[in-house]
């Protein structure tokens, strides 16, 4: 099981990496990483992390599914 810092760097990197390379998909996030780690997100799961990154990682792959050309 990754750590609480693994999930939340991984969160970060993919975010920034949306954020530079796909600024349009950046755009539709209702969350960022700032949010993440604000005093109310101390409630924050191990769970809820890991379902996020997912969340991020699905995003990103639908969107080049369907916006990058092969």
């Amino acid at each position: 099981m990754k750590t609480l810092q693994l999930l939340m760097r991984e969160i970060l990197d993919l975010t920034t990496l949306i954020e530079t390379q796909y600024p349009e998909l950046y755009k539709t996030l209702d969350e960022t990483p700032v949010d993440l780690g604000t005093p109310k997100a101390h409630n924050v799961s191990h769970k809820d992390l890991h379902h996020y990154l997912e969340t991020l990682r699905n995003l990103l792959k639908k969107y080049l599914e369907e916006h990058v050309k092969k």
